[in-house]
């Protein structure tokens, strides 16, 4: 089972102005073949099909932990595309006086045809995410390799779409994606280590663009938040950390493995309705729900 909490993983600024293809240029990161999507249902397939997990429970413990991780990496990257759209059409419930026009010259015309202005199962080019992007052999060597593969991928994704926005609220997102992402790279790395004596940490960083580059991985860096794997289980999956231990490949730092903080993440942002896209009840309706639900 999930735990859910009514938290983002990281504070998402307000963006300065509405972006309707910072917002498309994201969606790679949520719907494309190596986006959070993808991390978040190759892991949690793997984890659910692992056989003889009594012997292997650490890689087992490792792998349900991050798979957990990544339902908030879908949510956070949802909410960074909504506040992206938000504003990029007038308010008008009024049809006639087309209050969608502006939404004709922006390059995923799903968030608008498709949708209430908002986040989709897609990727940056409007393709939907499919389930041929599960890798989930049964080989536990051969499953951690492509883990190992597929966060290396997405690291270099988010690096590129970096540098093609320049919104507040993306880069927020995308910095804490990169030092996040890395911690799962580096995970990966070490359970590939432990299982076959190859020193993979050697490799890292993959692409070699250090996250201290970008000022707002830098910020979760300095507080030491590339070093920690979390326990997302008041009591269960404990035995991650025998294989997350020792130094850091990158900075030699000690990795650690921790309960989530108490005050762990930021509120979620409340958007207002878009009426322009038929997606509130109307007001009469919302009274007499109300009404009823008292």
């Amino acid at each position: 089972m999930i735990l859910r909490m009514d938290r983002l993983q990281t504070e998402l600024p307000m963006p300065k102005n509405p972006s309707p293809n910072d917002a498309a240029a994201i969606q790679e990161l949520l719907g494309g073949k190596y986006g959070e999507m993808s991390t978040l249902m190759n892991y949690t397939f793997q984890s659910f099909n692992m056989r003889g997990r009594k012997e292997i429970r650490p890689f087992y413990d490792l792998i349900a932990n991050i798979a957990t991780e990544e339902y908030g990496h879908i949510e956070l990257v949802s909410y960074a595309i909504n506040m992206l759209l938000t504003g990029t059409t007038k308010r008008d419930p009024d049809p006639v006086a087309a209050p969608l026009e502006p939404a004709k010259d922006a390059r995923n015309s799903y968030h608008y045809l498709a949708s209430g202005q908002a986040a989709l199962p897609c990727d940056s080019m409007g393709n939907w995410w499919n389930g041929s992007y599960v890798t989930c052999t049964g080989n536990l060597k051969a499953d951690l390799l492509f883990n190992f593969n597929l966060e290396c991928q997405a690291r270099a994704n988010k690096i590129r779409a970096y540098e093609m926005v320049s919104d507040p609220c993306a880069r927020a997102m995308v910095g804490y994606l990169l030092v996040r992402g890395g911690v799962h790279i580096v995970a990966y790395a070490k359970a590939l280590e432990k299982l076959t004596g190859v020193n993979v940490g050697k490799l890292l960083p993959i692409p070699d663009v250090s996250n201290k580059k970008f000022p707002e991985a830098r910020v979760h860096e300095e507080k030491g938040l590339h070093l920690k794997l979390y326990q997302f289980s008041p009591e269960d999956y404990t035995q991650a950390n025998k294989i997350w231990n020792g130094p850091h490949p990158e900075d030699g730092k000690e990795v650690t493995f921790e309960h989530l903080p108490k005050d762990f993440g930021a509120p979620v942002p409340d958007l207002a309705a878009e009426p322009q896209l038929n997606a509130p009840l109307d007001a009469d309706t919302m009274k007499d729900i109300l009404k009823k639900m008292k």
